[in-house]
């Protein structure tokens, strides 16, 4: 079986167009390629193990989901820290010598 060295730009379409379907095997097979193959050349580009060194790592989330979970930690952390006034207000009212200990 002849062995064929494929280009980084071939590779580099073949994994995006998989991370953008999900659908290693049908991507596999559209380009007449073994899925593990696939498989394979995603998990390097996502170690940053690909081809040259120039190639940038993409991250897996796009930038709406992104986005979405960077409003959900503002919301988290916000709550947290409403959640320390109110215990530092409680800890002040029944120990009001404690005031300028937590401040």
């Amino acid at each position: 079986m002849k062995r064929i060295k494929h280009s980084n730009d071939f590779k580099l379409q073949v994994i995006k167009e998989a991370q953008e379907t999900g659908k290693i095997t049908l991507v596999a097979r559209r380009y007449e390629l073994n899925p593990n193959m696939v498989s394979r050349w995603i998990r390097e580009y996502k170690e940053g193990k690909f081809g040259d060194a120039d190639v940038a790592v993409l991250p897996d989330l796009d930038s709406k989901e992104l986005s979405k979970e960077n409003e959900k930690l503002k919301i988290l952390l916000g709550e947290k820290d409403l959640e320390i006034a109110i215990l530092r207000d409680l800890i002040t009212k029944k120990n009001p010598h404690l005031l300028k200990n937590l401040k």
